[in-house]
């Protein structure tokens, strides 16, 4: 058990893939301690896993971390998966997670039942319901297991669900709800009239969770206060102090691409998701499926590991001899292609490992670079370009990104922002400081930037050769 001293927090990052617990002093926010315990893989179009994986992870990645006494604790969990649960509060079936595609048949059956379409959803709840939204979710469990939609009690989000085993209580934060399909951040109100699309028998106002406001406490857990919780995006946002204008740009197992703001986004388009972040403003976000997982999978076929795959792109120039990668590995989000595979194009004999990795990366880049431009049309993005998630410990997408972006790229030092954000929430539940005096005083935005390089000079040729491959026509 951790010693005793200054007070602290904890805050809990329940990602896709692990379940990472930080613990920082409440005035200084210094880290004193951190763990991690990982998840059962998942490979779309199904993604699902077991609620009770995610609280044996926190249990072992709290153990990990010493077992600290903590003033007060937050839980960011991924966005737009269902948990399912009965009227004993029981889970019903794995939990559909975001990247759970089996839902794009429902996702343009539901576009079709609202009188003007994606317009009218974007205006209605902030975003259009592309598959990984959860009121798509709803709908294929109305379609596919009526047995277990009979007994439908509650639906959560993996943090309500994780708050729920902390405190006792059904509840989720603004933040989260926003990525539901059927919570407006605009209005601040869930709205009934669109899950009775799914079904118009049902009295949703039981089934869904209460709303808590910024700062406001969602119980106890041995004596430390649980705040609201929220969405990952939201986290990183707190954990990076986002402020007006800033832009994150997240390389993870998807990527993201977000800012905050103080008007509610209506894209019809899809591509900006309209959410509410966790601090009472706005969060424009463009999310994809597929980021790091292509440098992965690259990574993998070319037999090296991080280090040896940034080595190889940082070895060959831009443009990548004319090879250009479509990344959509396992479908997509943005654009909404769930069935779309990767494509590769340029493929020449005297292909080299070095251009084959430089291509994925620049892929990725690109397709988030697509996702700034997007943003661009509904809120400023003219001050700092933040890099966070896993990619940003790697060279070479720090560099690719300073150079297509033509962008100084700040890395910040804390980095595991999903975490640190829930971190800053607990301290505001504790003390009911803003989230953002508690972001300055540790410091959390502070790091080291990267300065576009010669490889700037042809980020337009790169960007046009990629797009040219994402608006082709592909089977």
């Amino acid at each position: 058990m951790v010693s005793a001293g200054p007070a602290l927090v904890a805050g809990v990052d329940s990602s896709t893939t692990a379940t990472k617990v930080e613990v920082r002093e409440l005035e200084t926010g210094r880290i004193v301690a951190r763990g991690s315990a990982p998840h059962p893989p998942t490979q779309p179009p199904r993604s699902e896993q077991d609620p009770a994986a995610w609280w044996a992870a926190f249990e072992g990645a709290w153990r990990q971390a010493g077992a600290p006494v903590v003033a007060a604790i937050s839980v960011a969990g991924q966005q737009h998966g269902m948990v399912v649960l009965d009227e004993e509060r029981r889970v019903m079936r794995p939990a559909k997670l975001w990247n759970d595609t089996e839902s794009a048949p429902d996702s343009a059956w539901l576009i079709d039942q609202l009188a003007g379409g994606s317009a009218a959803w974007a205006d209605a709840c902030g975003v259009v319901p592309v598959p990984s939204i959860t009121i798509t979710k709803l709908s294929w469990l109305h379609r596919t297991e009526p047995e277990v939609w009979r007994r439908l009690a509650h639906v959560l989000l993996p943090h309500d669900w994780l708050t729920l085993q902390l405190t006792g209580r059904l509840a989720t934060d603004r933040g989260d709800a926003s990525g539901t399909g059927y919570w407006s951040a605009a209005t601040g109100t869930y709205r009934f009239d669109l899950l009775d699309l799914v079904d118009g028998d049902r009295d949703w106002s039981d089934v869904v969770p209460p709303v808590l406001g910024p700062g406001d406490a969602a119980g106890e857990w041995h004596g430390a206060v649980v705040g609201s919780g929220t969405g990952d995006n939201m986290a990183g946002a707190l954990g990076l102090g986002l402020r007006a204008g800033d832009v994150a740009m997240s390389i993870g197992t998807s990527g993201t691409v977000y800012t905050v703001s103080d008007a509610p986004t209506a894209d019809p388009s899809g591509a900006v998701a309209g959410f509410a972040d966790a601090a009472g403003r706005h969060l424009p976000l463009v999310c994809t499926l597929n980021a790091s997982k292509v440098s992965d999978a690259v990574a993998r076929l070319l037999g090296v590991d991080h280090t040896g795959l940034d080595d190889l792109v940082l070895a060959t120039a831009p443009g990548a001899g004319g090879l250009t990668l479509l990344p959509y590995l396992d479908g997509e989000r943005t654009p909404n292609r769930p069935s779309a595979t990767g494509v590769l194009t340029g493929l020449r004999s005297n292909v080299t490992r070095e251009q084959l990795a430089r291509a994925a990366v620049e892929g990725v880049v690109c397709g988030l670079l697509d996702g700034l431009d997007a943003l661009a049309k509904f809120a400023p993005v003219d001050g700092r370009l933040l890099l966070a998630g896993g990619g940003a410990h790697s060279r070479a997408y720090r560099q690719v990104l300073a150079d297509l972006s033509g962008r100084a790229v700040l890395v910040p030092r804390s980095d595991q922002q999903v975490a640190t954000g829930a971190c800053v929430q607990a301290a505001t539940a504790a003390t009911g400081e803003d989230p953002a005096d508690i972001a300055d005083r540790w410091q959390v935005g502070e790091g080291d930037e990267v300065a576009p390089g010669p490889g700037a000079s042809s980020a337009a040729d790169v960007r046009a050769a990629y797009g040219a491959l994402r608006d082709a026509d592909h089977p």
